[in-house]
This record gives structure tokens, C-alpha cells and sequence, in this order.
């Protein structure tokens, strides 16, 4: 049972945060124990040249393993096949990239463009790497040389990871605020979808950051992890943070969750967001949208966490929001990356579907404002979820960034 593993006591501290971005770059060491916490974004500076290194996302929960990036390339290479994923680490990562390339004197601007372009809804990743080449050429127009300018990139990229992990923090105690005020007396049953813990952030997360705050504080009864199909981010991930965490927590399918709404048994939905629109439109993880439907008719909060850089004024509304298409086979088969099965190879798959079968396979789906109870951000709360209340804070962030 996965609360027996919970509570078994192998392994319930939780998820460490990266270490600061700011401290000074260690070499690439070796793979920590499997009881310890890996950073999953870390900048390191080896004998043969400055690299940036991953927890490979695709191999968990099965091992923790990094990932070693010395060029943009392998980093968008990581980024389309979600070994790094999430929205806000995504944002990091472009930055760092284009740091990366940057220090070790490659095409910045080219590879500012494969990087951005690598994940199409995730608005965070061309946000983090517009930010680190917007202090690139400020450093270059400023008669800096290549080394001076890369290291205005790389102080960039550090100034986001600490952002994000301040951020992360702040949005726990908002979210956690929110569902104390609409569930009095705790004791809260929570279903969340994908992942969107400290794999995902440069701290806690951002859903899962509150489910967790609530679990500290003794007011979690219940984690509900969908599947998350086709990819299985909440069984491999969320669980694994889960249990790490101590908390208690239930894995169910996909389209199980309607009968524990029937059965009330659901007291908040808790999802993060890839993007969210002017309108208040939110594009998160498929599935994500039933959820808001199945909340909306059994009177249960559907909250969404996410920080402020994750809202695109730039898209007006949910129709304009583009949503990733992926491959068939994340459909038409079943994958077994890291374990050998019988009939199958490590890292290939079983095919679970006639050959020459399409799939329809969407990564988000888009959920419109009326069904969002509320956006928790770091800077606040908005609800009911409007443009004009979600145009207010974004205002009040970048009038306290820029002062």
C-alpha cells in the first residue's frame, strides 16, 4: 500500500531544494544515494568547462541519475524528452542554457532560439530565456568581452533559481492560507494532477508546495495522485515526492477520480499551469480540464498555483493558447525505460495497440476562468479569476520587481 511506504520510515524527509545558485560551482560528483536528495538543476564548473546538470526525470522512480549538458543542443534535447520538465524549472533551465553557451563562446542568439523553441505552451521557458540574453547583450552593449557578458547571463540564470525558490515559498503559504479560510478545521483530502513538486521548481513546487505545507502543519488527510496518463508524471513523480515526504497519499487512475467526487471524498483540486492566459484561461496537464468539470458539478474548489511568470498577457484567451501535440507511442505503447520485462528491452516499449494505430495525444489541455475557483501566485490570490483581477497583481508584481 503506498501509505505503508509512506510511513515505513525509509526515506520521509522531504525533497532538499537545489542548493543556491549563488554559492560557488562544484564539479560534476558522483550520483548521491538513493536515500539522498539530488538537486534537479545545478550549474557545475569541471576541469574541462562549465556544464549544466540535470536529474534525469525520465529514469525516476526507478533511480536518481544526472543528466550532463555542455551545450544548448543536449539541453533541448532534454527539455523534448521531459527529462527536465515543469514550468518554472523550465524557465531556469533556458536561462542556464543560454548561459551555457554563452561561457562556453557558442551562438547565443541560436541557441536562445532552440532552447525557446523547444516546448511550445510553457511559457516560463522563453520567459527564463529571454531573461538571460536580455542581460547578455546589455553586458555586450556595454563594451563587455565574452567572458564578462556570459557571466551577466550565468548571474541572470542564478537570480531566477532564487527567485523561483523564494516564489515557491511564498505561494505554500498562500495556498494553504486559501484552503484553511474555504475548509476550516483541516483535516484535508486534496486530488492533484501531473507533477508539481520540487522537480518542478527551484524550491517545493508550486500544487504540491501547498499540499505539503498542509501536511506540515498537520492539516493534509489525504493526497489523491492521478496517474497522470499518458505519461504517468503523477505515479513516477508525484508519488515519489510523496513518499519521500512522508505524506499520506493514494495513487488512482485517471478516470477513477470521478467516483471518489461521487463518493465526496474530495475536498480541493490542487494543479499547477504550463500557461495562463490574459482571461484567466489556464493550460495545464491533459486531464486537468475534466477535473474542472467534475469540481464544478460536485461544488469542490478547483485551485490553480502558479508563479506570476507563468501568466501571458501576450495570449489573450484559452483559444490562443497553442498546445503541444506529442508522439503516438506515448499512447500506443507502454514504456518500461528502466526495468527489463519479459519480452521487452530496457527503454523500448510494449505495444499496447494495433500497428499503424494514430493517437490523439495532446500534453495540456486548456480550462476556461469560470471553472477556476482560484489562481494562488506568489504575489496573492485572485479569485474570482477575471482579467482585470489577474491584470491588478500582475501589475503589483512588476511594480515590487522593479522597485
Amino acid at each position: 500500500m503506498a501509505d505503508q511506504y509512506a510511513q515505513s520510515g525509509e526515506d520521509t524527509r522531504p525533497t532538499e531544494t537545489p542548493p543556491s545558485p549563488a554559492a560557488p560551482a562544484a564539479p560534476v560528483a558522483p550520483a548521491a544515494p538513493a536515500n539522498a536528495a539530488m538537486p534537479v538543476i545545478r550549474w557545475a564548473e569541471p576541469p574541462e568547462g562549465p556544464v549544466l546538470v540535470l536529474l534525469d526525470q525520465t529514469r525516476l522512480p526507478g533511480e536518481e541519475t544526472e543528466l550532463v549538458c555542455t551545450d544548448a543542443p543536449a539541453l533541448v534535447q532534454a527539455i523534448r524528452t521531459l527529462a527536465v520538465r515543469g514550468a518554472p524549472l523550465l524557465g531556469i533551465a533556458g536561462a542556464y542554457g543560454v548561459a551555457l553557451a554563452a561561457v562556453r563562446g557558442f551562438d547565443v542568439d541560436e541557441a536562445a532560439d532552440a532552447i525557446a523553441g523547444a516546448r511550445p505552451t510553457a511559457v516560463n521557458l522563453g520567459y527564463g530565456v529571454r531573461r538571460a540574453l536580455a542581460a547578455y547583450r546589455s553586458a555586450v552593449l556595454g563594451g563587455a568581452d565574452q567572458e564578462r557578458a556570459g557571466a551577466a547571463a550565468l548571474e541572470a540564470a542564478r537570480a531566477l533559481h532564487r527567485e523561483d525558490a523564494e516564489a515557491s515559498a511564498r505561494m505554500a503559504v498562500h495556498g494553504l492560507a486559501l484552503l484553511d479560510e474555504m475548509l476550516p478545521g483541516g483535516g484535508h483530502r486534496i486530488l492533484t494532477h501531473c507533477n508539481t513538486g520540487a522537480l518542478v521548481s527551484g524550491g517545493e513546487g508550486t500544487a504540491f508546495a501547498v499540499a505539503l505545507a498542509a501536511h506540515r502543519k498537520g492539516r493534509l488527510r489525504r493526497l489523491w495522485v492521478d496517474e497522470t496518463r499518458p505519461l504517468l508524471q503523477g505515479s513516477r513523480l508525484t508519488a515519489y515526492e510523496a513518499a519521500r515526504s512522508g505524506m499520506a497519499y493514494t495513487l488512482l487512475t485517471d478516470n477513477a477520480a470521478g467516483s471518489l467526487f461521487a463518493a465526496g471524498e474530495v475536498d480541493a483540486v490542487l494543479i499547477g499551469a504550463d500557461r495562463i492566459a490574459a482571461d484567466g484561461s489556464v493550460a495545464n496537464k491533459v486531464g486537468s480540464y475534466p477535473l474542472a468539470v467534475l469540481a464544478r458539478y460536485h461544488h469542490v474548489p478547483f485551485i490553480v498555483v502558479a508563479p506570476v511568470t507563468t501568466v501571458d498577457p501576450d495570449t489573450p484567451d484559452g483559444a490562443s493558447i497553442e498546445v503541444e501535440q506529442r508522439a503516438s507511442q506515448e499512447v500506443t505503447e507502454v514504456t518500461a525505460p528502466y526495468v527489463p520485462m519479459a519480452g521487452a528491452e530496457a527503454g523500448g516499449g510494449i505495444v499496447v495497440a494495433p500497428l499503424g494505430t494514430q493517437a490523439y495525444n495532446p500534453a495540456f489541455d486548456v480550462t476556461p476562468p469560470e471553472l477556476v475557483t482560484a489562481i494562488v501566485t506568489e504575489e496573492g490570490v485572485v479569485s474570482p479569476v477575471t482579467a482585470g483581477g489577474l491584470g491588478e497583481l500582475c501589475a503589483r508584481s512588476r511594480q515590487v520587481t522593479m522597485s
